[in-house]
């Protein structure tokens, strides 16, 4: 079925780019969220030329990519995410050429783009909504799910629970129900239908033609409805989101997946596929993140560690994505109530800190502006499983705005100088903003001039450390290995290439023990490295000049000393004996 609206764009070259299949696996993410990123034309609302002009802060950073939330027509209800026209730039962001001109700039100076795409739902101005609530036998009455009643699917969770009492809303114009997982205002669409599903492959193929490198598939996990399931996970969804990557494969090799699948690890996994049937290339690692927080108050490794060590092993072909903190709140679904009504204590003491399951804090306010404790936490980031993925602002500790309805407190304009309306606009009614500007004391004034003007800055170190793992490649790609430790207090892993037996690395590989220590007070450990015995070490990060870097013992462990809150990555030196 031809879809109005899909019109045909020629591929866009990759300048600048290296044709690695792989690249994924090195690169660190950064979330710029457009309309409060950077305004080019004085109207209060950033855009594509805005953030292009950008693009070599970024670089200067050490951005690898750039994921870019929806930017598409939309009646703004849900910050974007409900789409009103698949192919389409809303005005307010600028054109399709300033897009594509964004693409070519950044791939220029060696920075891919994902972009999202939204396949759950559309939103209810959506085109293909209104044909379909109006003609119930036309070409788009089938592209929703409609019932005559709201009794079906009857398992399936309520996921926004303080706004929504079903996942049906009546439709007064058909006469019928229709089927929503998320807002009563985006309708689900329809999987059952063939038509959708190519229409989907269409759309998607509008975008991979401008040269986009990959796309974040928002809310993947809830594509299919069957009654007497709760309507997640399901076969029918996972075989949807196999074909979509068969079909990139064939006609755009390596664009990438990420899967946003707020669920387990052991669930969040099939949605890598398997060799034979791949699905997403990459899937955000969800429990991790709150884990990262409680263990930051709790002072001990234990909630990090259990997580990973309840995280399979996943194909070959993927990668997990990582973050602290994104436009969403910080989601506490994946946390047991107990923890969750600890994490409430801990982060969001005021109601209006809350939303959803979760809480709607940035990173820095939630850490109480510690800069210890923001150090380790990307420290952190940057060192576990996966590709990272930063968030616009808290490369300098931006704050929030609590009074803000739903996640905008964390969507605040970008504070770039102490100019008008800090360096985001030229706009002179500050009322025209796409937000308001933060006047929290103590994050008012914060800005990117500033952080560049001050070498001790948490700017400075942020591209210290993403200069170090760009040096290091194995923290993207290597094998990892929690490592026992005599304190719990301290998280010892090891990224390795060329795993051996034990995961120690070969000749040619490189080892690096990672130590973090999560307590506000000294530690002390030992560390089993028993395959590693009788190595030496070389310091490649640390919080804080130290000892001379400890070697592995005859009995293969290691002692060490960390300052409250800190960390140390060493560089294991091969065994020149043993490699002969």
């Amino acid at each position: 079925m031809t879809v109005p609206g899909v019109p045909a764009l020629p591929t866009q070259p990759h300048p600048g780019l290296r044709p690695d299949p792989d690249w994924f696996r090195t690169e660190v993410f950064y979330e710029a969220l457009l309309r409060s990123f950077a305004d080019s034309d004085a109207d209060g609302v950033g855009d594509f030329r805005g953030l292009a002009s950008r693009l070599d802060y970024l670089a200067w950073l050490g951005v690898d990519a750039i994921w870019i939330p929806p930017f598409y027509p939309s009646p703004m209800r849900d910050g974007g995410y409900d789409i009103a026209d698949y192919t389409g730039v809303d005005p307010r962001y600028g054109t399709m050429d300033d897009f594509r001109a964004l693409v070519a700039a950044a791939h220029e100076r060696g920075i891919r783009v994902v972009i999202d795409m939204v396949l759950n739902h559309t939103s209810d101005a959506h085109p293909w909504f209104q044909a379909s609530r109006r003609d119930p036998d036309g070409p788009y009455g089938d592209f929703y799910v409609w019932a005559d009643d709201d009794s079906a699917y009857a398992d399936a969770r309520i996921i926004f629970v303080d706004t929504e009492q079903s996942n049906w809303s009546y439709d007064e114009v058909r006469g019928q129900y229709f089927w929503h997982r998320f807002f009563s205002h985006q309708p689900d669409l329809n999987y059952d239908n063939p038509a959708v599903v190519a229409a989907v492959h269409d759309v998607v193929r509008f975008w991979a033609r401008t040269g986009v490198d990959g796309f974040r598939l928002d809310a993947i996990p809830y594509l299919v409805e069957e009654e007497g399931t709760n309507c997640e996970n399901l076969p029918g969804t996972h075989r949807l989101i196999a074909g979509l990557r068969r079909m990139l494969d064939q006609e755009f090799p390596g664009t990438i997946t990420i899967a946003e699948a707020n669920q387990w690890p052991a669930d969040v996994v099939a949605y890598f596929g398997s060799q034979d049937a791949p699905e997403c290339t990459m899937c955000f690692h969800f429990p991790v993140m709150p884990r990262i927080f409680s263990s930051l108050r709790q002072g001990t490794a234990t909630a990090i560690r259990e997580v990973l060590e309840a995280t399979p092993p996943i194909p070959a072909h993927g990668q997990w994505g990582t973050f602290l903190r994104n436009h969403d709140e910080l989601t506490l679904e994946m946390v047991t109530d107990a923890e969750r009504e600890r994490m409430y204590h801990w982060y969001a003491p005021q109601d209006r800190m809350r939303a959803n399951v979760g809480i709607r804090r940035r990173l820095a306010p939630l850490l109480g502006d510690s800069r210890a404790e923001l150090e380790l936490a990307h420290v952190l980031l940057l060192s576990l499983p996966g590709s990272p993925c930063l968030y616009y602002g808290d490369e300098i500790g931006m704050g929030e705005n609590i009074w803000l309805p739903d996640r905008d407190a964390v969507r605040t304009p970008m504070q770039w100088d102490r100019s008008a309306n800090m360096g985001f606009s030229a706009c002179t009614d500050p009322a025209a903003l796409t937000l308001p500007l933060i006047d929290a004391a103590g994050y008012a004034d914060r800005c990117v001039a500033d952080a560049l003007a001050d070498p001790d800055s948490l700017l400075h170190f942020l591209r210290h450390v993403l200069r170090v793992r760009r040096e290091h490649p194995v923290l993207g790609r290597g094998d990892f290995r929690l490592r026992p430790a005599s304190d719990a207090a301290l998280l010892a892993h090891t990224r390795a290439d060329s795993p051996v037996a034990g995961g120690a690395g070969g000749a040619d590989g490189e080892v690096l023990l990672c130590l973090a220590n999560l307590a506000d007070r000294p530690c002390e450990a030992r560390v089993e490295l028993p395959e590693l015995a009788g190595r030496a070490t070389r310091t490649v990060l640390a919080a804080a000049p130290s000892a001379p870097p400890p070697a592995v013992d005859a009995r293969g462990e290691l002692a060490v000393a960390l300052p409250p809150h800190g960390y140390w990555w060493l560089a294991v030196t091969p065994n020149r004996e043993e490699d002969r």
